[in-house]
């Protein structure tokens, strides 16, 4: 079921504005994330949609239905929080059951469903046990058992693996994955650990101080981030956010780009497609990725600092006569600390921002 928003606004008494004319649009079976840092309105925004809290203004509405003033159990929605919120005086198949018996489904049918929806999820052998009798990853696996009992149009997941360990948390994001693409239902996720966005979402939403800074799939926020928020946000290691200037191309770059950045003194070739949207003098931000950054013999020179072993490759920390770059190496290669080393962008890997706005300067 498609989920539209239209300019939601959510202030909080004693005004704080924790969604600030906001909209967006979920496609029907979609697995979509909402990600951003804690306190920039994900959670809220979610919250809004299952209708534990009312929009100040604008409109939510679920398929063709405006459910912006409807109560939470006439939404067709269902929720998996944080910490599972299970009933702990109750059976897993009580809890798994429980939405079914709120709809005043007859017993035998709640019980036969609960039992059909719990081996879906390998819980048959644990109906009969109480949460405080089950692992964190077989209490969340309840959570989704009783969501999807429910049947619903929509599933809202409000960061259900961040309460798993490393291990089970993989284990569970492969398991979720599965389990939204067998079932098919549109379901909106919240979390603040882009990994998690980027390996399970089709698309995905970076919120920032109740706005949406950039709306892509996985491959898009990462590989152009709409702006130096999203660009330092997204990634297992930060983007490399340089200031430089734009200047008048020479020699061979004056013929083939027209104009260059300076970056620590240093020139860059302007990407060809944005030569005409820049000109010389204008204040830029250079945008490149750890991984995109490759060893060349010229370039951006720098004291190697640190090296920080990621297992198959390393973090090399480099100190320029600007500020530090952080660059990626195979393994097997890792300078030594105290040397020199240079590196230049790869080709086609260079962003380049507007330094006023930092919104990226895209092809016209």
């Amino acid at each position: 079921m498609r989920v539209s928003l239209e300019e939601v606004t959510k202030v909080f008494d004693g005004g704080v504005t924790a969604l600030d004319g906001l909209s967006l649009d979920i496609e029907d079976g979609e697995f979509f994330a909402l990600l951003g840092p804690s306190g920039c309105g994900k959670t809220t925004l979610l919250r809004t949609i299952a209708g534990l809290e009312t929009a100040s203004s604008g409109a939510v509405r679920i398929g063709e239905r405006d459910v912006t003033r409807l109560a939470p159990g006439e939404r067709d929605v269902a929720m998996v929080f944080q910490d599972y919120a299970l009933f702990p005086h109750m059976t897993v198949a009580d809890n798994i059951a429980y939405p079914l018996r709120i709809k005043k489904v007859g017993r035998a049918e709640r019980r036969a469903k609960a039992a059909d929806t719990g081996a879906s999820l390998s819980l048959a052998g644990l109906m009969e046990r109480r949460p405080a009798q089950l692992s964190g990853g077989q209490q969340q696996r309840v959570a989704l058992a009783r969501a999807m009992a429910a049947q619903p149009t929509v599933f809202l997941l409000d960061e259900p693996l961040s309460n798993l360990d490393a291990r089970l948390r993989l284990e569970a994001r492969t398991f979720l994955k599965k389990l939204q693409h067998d079932l098919g239902v549109t379901t909106v996720f919240v979390t603040h650990d882009q990994a998690e966005a980027l390996a399970l979402a089709d698309r995905i939403a970076v919120m920032e101080s109740g706005r949406i800074r950039q709306v892509g799939t996985a491959r898009e926020v990462f590989q152009r981030p709409a702006n130096v928020f999203v660009a330092g946000f997204i990634g297992s290691t930060p983007m490399n956010l340089l200031h430089g200037e734009c200047v008048a191309g020479d020699g061979e770059a004056a013929t083939a780009w027209g104009h260059q950045v300076d970056v620590a003194g240093v020139r860059l070739p302007v990407p060809e497609e944005i030569v005409t949207e820049l000109n010389p003098g204008d204040k830029v931000i250079v945008g490149v990725r750890p991984e995109y950054f490759a060893e060349t013999e010229d370039g951006i020179g720098g004291q190697v600092e640190i090296v920080e072993n990621l297992g198959t490759t390393s973090l090399v920390t480099l100190t320029t006569e600007g500020p530090r770059i952080q660059v990626t190496v195979p393994e097997g290669r890792e300078p030594a600390p105290g040397t020199t080393m240079h590196v230049s962008p790869q080709p086609g890997r260079m962003l380049v921002y507007r330094a006023d706005d930092g919104e990226l300067i895209d092809a016209p």
